[in-house]
Parts: structure tokens; C-alpha cells; sequence
């Protein structure tokens, strides 16, 4: 029989997960059910000796079950992407830097206390300086503390000033851990007024604006920070400036 020539594989795979008894697919219940207790028994020893003599059936299965979940997830990402597009790259509350008309949108997720995303300012700056055609849309993204929200809030609220670009970027800049103190001391040095940036901070405009960058990101399954999405792809992590060339070709050659 076909059948029982294929249970053996079927059921490596949902005895290594140990549901056989509790939730094995239709078919093969059925199949099951059709034997004696003494066939029963012997197609049970049957798979057994076939796991035993070939362990590498269960790994290919758990390796095809991951994968059919990533292109799950992924499948998804790509449609949530699609249809918040608007909210993504066209939130007229999202800070812009580099060209605010270019041809090709880079938006990144961002928090003030990640290495990877310090390490990324420079060149993010250098490549949209050189392409001059980049627009980059900064999602506040603060998940790594009490001090990047401060951070978070006290850079929207420079924004009111006119002065965001030189504030994140000091604010970038800063080695060690972030705290309170550092970040008003960084604001009296790119020029900010601190009493009017404390008021701005607890603006309403500013508590929305974090909560949107919040809840997109949690609809779009971001994780962690820096998480970059362009021409409709998330790309989670750093990225090299070479990767962030090619991105960026491929997005314009789309049009």
C-alpha cells in the first residue's frame, strides 16, 4: 500500500514532535485505525527503527516546518507593508533626513541606546549626502528603556526648533550609557531653549507621534532596532553601506 509505504516518514516527523497520539492528521489516524493491535504494534516498532536508523528524517522535517513558517511571516510582512505604506513612509509627524523630495524612501526604526544604530548614523549620512536623492524617514522606535524615551521625546520636540537633524545626531554621537542629564546637556549645546523643549515633550502632538511609530512597528512584527523598510521590504539589522547601495539601486530601478 502507498499509504503505509509513506507512514514511516510522515510519522518520524510527528513522533519527534510528540503528537502522534494526540493530533496526527486525519489520514493517518484513519490509516491507523484500520490495522489489529498487532499491526498497530508493529508499524509502531516500524517507525521507531526507522528514526533510530535515520535521525535526519526529523531534522529535515523541523528544517521544512521553519522555512514554511519564515516565508509565512514573511508573506505577511510584505502585505502589512503594502497596506500601511502611507503611514510608513508618509507621516507628516516623521522627522526627514536627507533629500525630503528624493525618488527613493528609507525609513528606519531607531533607538537612542542601540550600538547598531549609532553605528549606522554615519553611513546613512554619508550615503544620502552622496546619492542626494535619498529621502530617510526617522521612526522614533524607543524600546530600550526610560532613558530612550526621553530621548525619543526630546528629539521630536526639537524638531518644533528646527534643530532635530543636529539633535539626533549629538544625540547619536554619545558614548556610554544615556541618561537625563546628558540629554539636556547635549540640547544647550546644538543651541536648543531646554524650558521650551521640556514643555514640547509632553506635547500631545509628540505622545501620538511615539505611539504611532509604536503600534506600526508592532503590526509590522519589528523586534528590535535599527529595522529598516524600503521599496515595500523590511530588512531587519545593520546593514553595510555597499547593501545600502544595492537597496537603494534596486528601489530606482523599480521607478
Amino acid at each position: 500500500m502507498k499509504t503505509i509505504a509513506r507512514l514511516p516518514v510522515l510519522a518520524a516527523a510527528i513522533l519527534a514532535l510528540g503528537v502522534w497520539s494526540t493530533s496526527a492528521p486525519p489520514a493517518l489516524a484513519d490509516d491507523k485505525a484500520a490495522f489489529s493491535d498487532s499491526q498497530k504494534q508493529a508499524l509502531d516498532d516500524l517507525i521507531r527503527d526507522y528514526i533510530m536508523r535515520h535521525p535526519e528524517v526529523i531534522m529535515e522535517s523541523l528544517q521544512s516546518m521553519q522555512q514554511r513558517e519564515q516565508m509565512a511571516q514573511q508573506r505577511l510582512q510584505a502585505e502589512r507593508v503594502a497596506a500601511l505604506g502611507e503611514a510608513i513612509e508618509r507621516d507628516p509627524g516623521d522627522p526627514v533626513l536627507g533629500n525630503p523630495d528624493g525618488d527613493v524612501t528609507l525609513v528606519e526604526f531607531f533607538d537612542y541606546q542601540c550600538g547598531y544604530c549609532k553605528r549606522m548614523l554615519e553611513p546613512l549620512i554619508n550615503f544620502a549626502n552622496a546619492d542626494g536623492n535619498l529621502r530617510i524617514v526617522m521612526k522614533e522606535f524607543p524600546i530600550l528603556g526610560p532613558e530612550s524615551m526621553i530621548a525619543a521625546r526630546a528629539s521630536l520636540a526639537a524638531a518644533k526648533q528646527g534643530k532635530y537633524e543636529a539633535f539626533h545626531t549629538a544625540l547619536m554621537g554619545l558614548r556610554g550609557r544615556l541618561s537625563e542629564p546628558a540629554i539636556f546637556q547635549t540640547a544647550l549645546e546644538v543651541g536648543l531653549d531646554t524650558e521650551r523643549l521640556r514643555k514640547d515633550m509632553e506635547s500631545p502632538e509628540v505622545t501620538d507621534q511615539i505611539r504611532k511609530a509604536r503600534e506600526l512597528g508592532e503590526a509590522l512584527s519589528v523586534r528590535g532596532t535599527p529595522a529598516f523598510i524600503i521599496d515595500g521590504t523590511i530588512v531587519p539589522g545593520a546593514i553595510s553601506e555597499d547593501r545600502l547601495a544595492d537597496l537603494v539601486a534596486q528601489a530606482r530601478a523599480k521607478g
